[in-house]
């Protein structure tokens, strides 16, 4: 579409926007009817660590939200000339999983306890032997019942829990309600009645019974939508809470907010079965859309959760992807700095991170640990970031870089191990996205080599979730009786420019050699968590 177009589009009201809470940036993205990317905005932000709890204040989610709209009326303004008074849909997704509880008041009740944590193994573990499902340490009803499991004074004070994603949604629209994938990470679903399976309701009322604490655990957990129906629409509150200028209209259709998996699936096309999609940033999962049930739980390794349509999907996660590589990539461009040099962060990632493809197949035999939170899928509560190496080793920068890319996706491959070599669950499609995959052609090779299949990447990979997202909100807004699966196939991805990746004979060697030492060097680890404070 022309400028002129989308301007046209924009300024009647037509545009669709996604908004996606990351664990490190909240970022806004304005699709036109062709739904491709037209504008976009941006906040950065980073967790806090408080009295033991990785947290974001309701502050800073206000603050993150309304400046990174702010950033995308700034980028229609430069670029169309025109002022975004009117969207046509908006959909909200933010990172999975976590602890939003309010009072009667919606009041919250103690700080957001966030996906990162690593505090509820007993309420997990527990959880997943009553249920025989897999309920992972970041759920929001390990939280819950964690905190039970605690005697924490506020669970009787309990009416309402959410995720990030269900809180925003509420403040714009009133509505207590989530797409199913990010209630999925909330309680378990019935893949046939595509909502919160009866019989764990009531297997955890039943735990919790002698406690007495006046409510059922349906009562408390939001509505379950599913992609493509309304879920409210912006309210005179919400427009204001969004945008305090008060330049932006009420009425706008809101989509089911979604988790960050499923608007994963969504920006990669991975939404039908024996398709999959690796979301790599700051924290990296495999999503894989089954066509049958896994033949047992696999406990702290493998979350069930759903399409943003309701089918099953195995998912693995891991808490630590590129923060460690980032810290270390910053560390050198300081270095840079101090003898005079000046890069811009852009070359400074490309060239860095190009140099990996030239280190040796194995990386040399260096070893790097990139926990900076813990852990579950290798069985760390606590992370501790470290280098571990021989005198013998090939100590280069290729090496060096190459072992950081590589480390990112160690924990990730112990899941996947399960996955490909126990549950001989089939795949046809895997399609990279995150910033991993920005540097051209060095994430999805070593992501090839990692994962041992094909890895596509299209075009589109960098604008990820909050491109998903806003392709959920206008398939909310124009279904067109299709299915999701059909709507993406034939509205989205018919002429997406796709590159896809074989992994070489020597990548995957090299990988298992590297993944071989890794696996064995993590009582190093353990030992350094211990001691190390």
């Amino acid at each position: 579409m022309t400028k002129e177009e989308i301007a046209k589009e924009i300024s009647g009201g037509n545009a669709v926007v996604g908004i996606e809470f990351g664990s490190t940036r909240i970022k806004a993205v304005m699709i036109d009817s062709a739904n491709e990317p037209v504008a976009g905005g941006a906040f950065d932000w980073e967790n806090s660590l408080v009295d033991g709890v990785w947290t974001y204040s309701l502050e800073e989610i206000a603050n993150g939200l309304q400046t990174s709209f702010a950033n995308l009326k700034k980028d229609v303004s430069e670029k169309y000339g025109v002022k975004l008074t009117k969207i046509k849909a908006l959909g909200i997704s933010a990172m999975m999983h976590g602890y939003l509880a309010f009072d009667k008041n919606d009041t919250l009740l103690v700080p957001f306890r966030t996906w990162r944590n690593t505090i509820t193994g007993e309420a997990s573990s527990k959880l997943t032997d009553e249920f025989n499902y897999p309920v992972p340490e970041r759920w929001s009803i390990s939280h819950l019942y964690q905190a039970i499991l605690n005697g924490e004074k506020h669970v009787g004070n309990v009416a309402f829990f959410t995720t990030l994603a269900g809180y925003v949604h509420y403040k714009l629209s009133g509505k207590k309600v989530l797409g199913i994938g990010d209630a999925s990470g909330m309680f378990p679903i019935d893949e046939k009645t595509k909502n919160y399976d009866k019989k764990m309701l009531g297997q955890f009322d039943a735990l919790i019974a002698e406690k007495k604490l006046g409510w059922k655990v349906e009562d408390l957990l939001p509505e379950i939508l599913l992609a493509g129906q309304p879920a409210g629409t912006l309210t005179a509150e919400g427009a204001k809470f969004l945008d305090p200028t008060g330049e932006l209209e009420a009425g706008t259709l809101l989509a089911p907010p979604e988790g960050d998996a499923g608007t994963g699936m969504v920006a990669t096309n991975s939404v039908t079965k024996r398709t999959g999609n690796v979301s790599a940033g700051t924290s990296v999962f495999a999503m894989v859309v089954l066509e049958k049930a896994l033949s047992k739980a696999y406990k702290d390794l493998i979350d069930i959760v759903t399409t943003p349509d309701g089918s099953m999907a195995a998912m693995a996660h891991a808490n630590n992807c590129t923060g460690e590589y980032d810290k270390w990539i910053k560390l050198f461009g300081e270095a840079i700095a101090a003898t005079g040099g000046n890069v811009s962060k852009p070359v400074l990632y490309d060239t860095l991170l190009g140099l990996a493809l030239k280190g040796d197949p194995d990386c040399g035999g260096i070893i790097p640990y990139n926990y900076i939170s813990g852990e579950s899928m290798t069985g760390f509560k606590e992370g501790r970031t470290l280098v571990v190496r021989q005198q013998k080793n090939n100590f280069t920068l290729a090496n060096f870089m190459r072992a950081q890319l590589f480390t990112a996706l160690g924990a990730l491959r112990t899941g996947m191990n399960i996955l490909f070599d126990k549950e001989n669950v089939a795949i046809d499609r895997l399609t990279g996205h995150g910033g991993y995959f920005k540097t051209a052609g060095v994430g999805i090779k070593i992501m090839a080599a990692a994962m041992h299949t094909p890895v596509s990447t299209m075009e589109t990979a960098g604008e990820g979730g909050p491109w998903g997202m806003a392709l959920l909100a206008a398939y909310a807004a124009d279904t067109k009786g299709q299915s999701l699966g059909d709507y993406l196939e034939k509205n989205v991805f018919k002429t997406a420019k796709i590159t896809t990746i074989a992994p070489e004979k020597s990548d995957v060697e090299g990988f298992n050699k590297f993944f071989e030492n890794y696996t064995k060097a993590l009582p190093v680890m353990k030992a350094a968590v211990e001691n190390v404070d």
